[in-house]
């Protein structure tokens, strides 16, 4: 007997029994396929009890008539035009019933050379879309705002969504070296859900500002944040408006969150001031406002943070007891915003909040344990996208895709937050200023693609280049200096301390560069691979700093060293560093023990 006490218990689920009629506009139920329709239970509209939505389907093998025409498939069937619609006329119609119950064994499947087909629909492979949208939430899972704070799912169809602006730069979506994304924050109070947060006035300052830095080999990522009341200079700005360009005039000694807004500043002056302060070269921003964190939070139902001890704080309204909570919404935006009742009530503070609900927020995602719903994935990718400002090189949301499953192979236990450090500034106790002792190595560590994250970084496969040269002797190394961005009279100084310091009589002043490097480089011929050796070793240049051409150089040619803006001195190397430099405020993605203090 079946769940229905019907007497056809045996393979057959009673739901496929019952079929529509679009003469009656209801469902009917069939003990066999060639019955006429069984009377229904009175007052019965739509689908037979039990039955989920699943398509109806004849009995019999595959290519089985089906009744009114077409031919009977596992998994479904189509009318005679292939539509898979019910026409007039036929006794059944192809429109989805509810799906079957969970009681029975899961997909069957028919048997190798026929037999009864599968009456389980095959459980379906995620679409393509499906599968962008899980990469496009595993690797954006860090590119978010925080001041606001947000993370953004992007679905293929919601372009129409996403705004944009044209800062004079259009990068690829995807390239093979390492990736650049400036995640901006702004305070703007317009906008649906904005109103009632930041300052009254405000035209929309940069509130938040995380750099992201993925590796080349996408090991590893740090993500920089940048205090928005560090005194920094702003270059000179040109923005588009209506089809025009105006170039906005610079300022010195201004506080960095002034680079968006200010003067009708786009992100384009906060992308050009990060580039000016970091020496990197931005690929992308993607920018969000207030209500991005509340539809987020919300839809993973929740982020786990913690407070060493109660916040009480009335500027945020945020109120937590100590210990673990959940954030979700109002209460989430008011954690990531909070910083006058944690540690020294200043903005660096809030920023040490906003790593730690950033690091909780990947990892609930990354679990995959709470984003299983699509539906519930596209209505809050409609509400994240339009919240969502980009560049137009990622314009759309299938650039955004793409970049996305790029980004989605660096692991979260190698993701780093970390904070440009600062100094208090004695000219005025509201701001600070950039630590260059500690700032300079940071930057320089980061342009070298080295990782802040405690774990190895993955090694590349040796290449002829990295057998060790024997050196040559000092009177055999023949180079020409040149100053390509060293301090005046940096090429002279330099050749002084070769001859008199290193015997290397054969170095000799070539003056000025024709253009100005931003890195020191080393150029020689296959043939003196020996002398670039020496003078490596000497000068203490990286091996990204030497640059050996094609051809052998005749036996009276120099090579070309020439000093770019971070030459620091003859004999000091220019090295990046390969660990975090002390002092240097960090946390890892993947710490679960971190607490607001």
């Amino acid at each position: 007997m079946d769940a229905q006490g019907r007497g056809r218990g045996d393979d057959i689920d009673p739901a496929d029994q019952w079929v529509f009629d679009p003469n009656t506009g209801t469902y009917e139920l069939r003990l066999d396929p060639g019955d006429a329709p069984a009377t229904q239970p009175a007052g019965r509209k739509g689908p037979a009890p039990g039955r989920g939505r699943g398509t109806p389907r004849p009995e019999g093998g595959p290519g089985t008539p089906a009744p009114g025409g077409g031919t009977g498939q596992p998994g479904g069937r189509t009318g005679q035009n292939g539509s898979g619609s019910g026409a007039p006329g036929r006794d059944t119609d192809t429109r989805e019933l509810p799906a079957q119950r969970d009681r029975r064994a899961g997909n069957r499947s028919a048997p190798p050379g026929g037999g009864a087909p599968s009456r389980r629909k095959p459980k379906p492979k995620k679409s393509t879309k499906k599968k962008a949208l899980y990469w496009t939430s595993g690797a954006l899972g860090f590119v978010l705002v925080a001041g606001c704070g947000g993370v953004f799912f992007l679905y293929q169809q919601l372009n129409g969504n996403i705004s944009k602006v044209d800062v004079g730069k259009e990068n690829p979506a995807v390239k093979d070296g390492p990736v650049n994304i400036l995640v901006i924050g702004t305070d703007a109070r317009s906008g649906k859900g904005n109103q009632g947060y930041g300052d009254a006035g405000s035209v929309g300052h940069a509130d938040t500002t995380i750099l992201m830095h993925i590796s080349k080999d996408r090991s590893n990522a740090t993500a920089l944040s940048i205090p928005r009341d560090m005194i920094t200079d702003i270059p000179d700005c040109p923005t588009k408006k209506d089809g025009a360009t105006r170039t906005i005039p610079g300022q010195r000694n201004v506080r960095f969150n002034t680079s968006l807004g200010q003067e009708d500043r786009d992100p384009g002056c906060t992308w050009r001031t990060v580039e000016k302060m970091t020496g990197l070269s931005i690929d992308h921003f993607m920018m969000a406002d207030f209500n991005a964190v509340k539809e987020l939070s919300e839809a993973v139902d929740g982020v786990e943070v913690c407070a060493a001890k109660p916040i009480d704080d009335p500027k945020s309204h945020l109120h937590l007891p100590a210990g673990k909570s959940v954030v979700k919404g109002e209460q989430a935006l008011a954690f990531v915003r909070t910083r006058h009742s944690v540690g020294t009530g200043s903005d660096l503070s809030r920023i040490q909040l906003q790593q730690q609900f950033l690091s909780s927020m990947i990892r609930k995602m990354k679990s995959g344990d709470t984003l299983t719903s699509v539906p519930k994935l596209y209505d809050l990718a409609q509400a994240a996208t339009k919240a969502l400002t980009v560049d137009t090189g990622i314009g759309s949301a299938g650039k955004l895709v793409d970049l996305a499953k790029d980004l989605s192979r660096v692991d979260i236990k190698n993701i780093t937050f970390a904070t440009v450090p600062v100094l208090d500034n004695p000219k005025d106790p509201a701001t600070v200023v950039l630590d260059e002792a500690k700032a300079g190595p940071l930057f320089q560590m980061i342009r070298a693609d080295h990782s802040l994250s405690k774990t190895k970084e993955k090694k590349s496969k040796g290449t002829s280049d990295d057998k060790k040269v024997p050196k040559a002797p000092a009177d055999k190394v023949r180079v020409d200096v040149s100053n390509g961005g060293g301090p005046i009279g940096a090429a002279q100084e330099t050749v002084d301390w070769l001859q008199n310091s290193k015997a290397a009589k054969l170095s000799t002043n070539a003056g000025n560069a024709p253009t100005k490097l931003a890195a020191t480089r080393l150029e020689y011929a296959p043939n003196q691979a020996d002398q670039a050796a020496a003078l490596a070793d000497w000068m203490g240049l990286p091996k990204s700093a030497l640059k050996k051409t094609t051809a052998d150089a005749g036996p009276k040619v120099p090579m070309k060293l020439i000093l770019g803006k971070d030459f620091k001195g003859p004999g000091k190397s220019i090295e990046a560093p390969t660990k975090t430099p002390d002092g240097v405020q960090n946390v890892n993605a993947d710490d679960q023990n971190i607490c607001a203090k």
